[in-house]
């Protein structure tokens, strides 16, 4: 019996080395950006023979850089607002009614998450240029839009099954209506959830290349969409410090989301 304890403890011990072995593996290269982003602005190297914020000032000062910068932020809080408008209503329309073809209405919600992106972007682009959205911050948070719908959506959806559903029934017994419901019970109840989809919905759009670079041009284009382009134009030592900041910005967003979810988890 002892030997049997001893034996999978060792190869727990073993799976849980190779897992961290995989995971630094993974992580290490995109983390060498850093100490180069304080490197010599003239060129890329690591490590860097010099500490400096060059890079940094580069970007902030750079109309191009920055200029990208706030389209990206303006895009990912117009996005993460208008989803949330769309998505958690629909999410708590699915969880509580009872209509006809639920499940298929679910399943079109969810669509964007099993079409490949690139065909997303295929397709958005000709259906925009028909319609006038090409190189427009308005084309972009639509089809931003239909990108982080369906994660709020799982999020919410995640949520309503932890919600206590008498306190709906209650509320409705003493009168109240569904609008009532829905603002006054339903919402409180879901804060952490929605939170959660929120910052899943920032995220994605923020860091969101493939179909933003079907849809933007010099007058809308993202953060995203514009290192693209300088990786395969004019590579620059900015990239280390646009990566930078972006690593820290996903970093911190990530925790936000872990922090929320234990929440969610320790409430429920």
């Amino acid at each position: 019996m002892n030997e049997l304890f001893g034996s999978s403890r060792a190869a727990r011990r073993i799976t849980s080395t190779l897992a961290w072995l995989c995971y630094l593996f993974l992580l290490v290269p995109s983390l060498i950006v850093i100490p180069i982003s304080f490197g010599n602005p003239g060129q890329i190297e690591f490590p860097p023979r010099q500490l400096t914020l060059d890079l940094y000032r580069q970007f902030f000062t750079d109309p191009a850089w920055w200029g990208s910068m706030v389209q990206s932020l303006l895009v990912a809080v117009a996005t993460t607002l208008l989803t949330l408008l769309l998505a958690v209503p629909a999410a708590y329309a699915l969880a509580r009614s009872r209509l006809p073809g639920r499940g298929g209405l679910q399943g079109l919600f969810m669509m964007p998450m099993l079409v490949p992106v690139i065909v997303l972007g295929l397709g958005l682009y000709l259906q925009f240029s028909s319609w006038g959205l090409l190189d427009s911050t308005a084309g972009i948070v639509l089809a931003h839009i239909m990108l982080t719908t369906p994660y709020i959506m799982v999020s919410v959806l995640s949520g309503l099954k932890h919600s206590d559903i008498a306190l709906e029934t209650v509320a409705a017994i003493m009168g109240a209506s569904r609008v009532t419901i829905f603002f006054r019970v339903v919402l409180p109840q879901l804060k952490a959830a929605i939170a959660v989809g929120a910052l899943f919905a920032f995220l994605m759009s923020l860091d969101e290349v493939v179909v933003a670079y079907f849809l933007t041009g010099t007058q809308t284009m993202t953060l995203p969409v514009k290192m693209f382009s300088s990786i395969r134009w004019e590579l620059t030592p900015v990239l280390a410090a646009v990566s930078t900041l972006l690593t820290v910005l996903s970093l911190l967003i990530a925790l936000g989301i872990i922090a929320l979810q234990r929440k969610t988890e320790a409430s429920s």
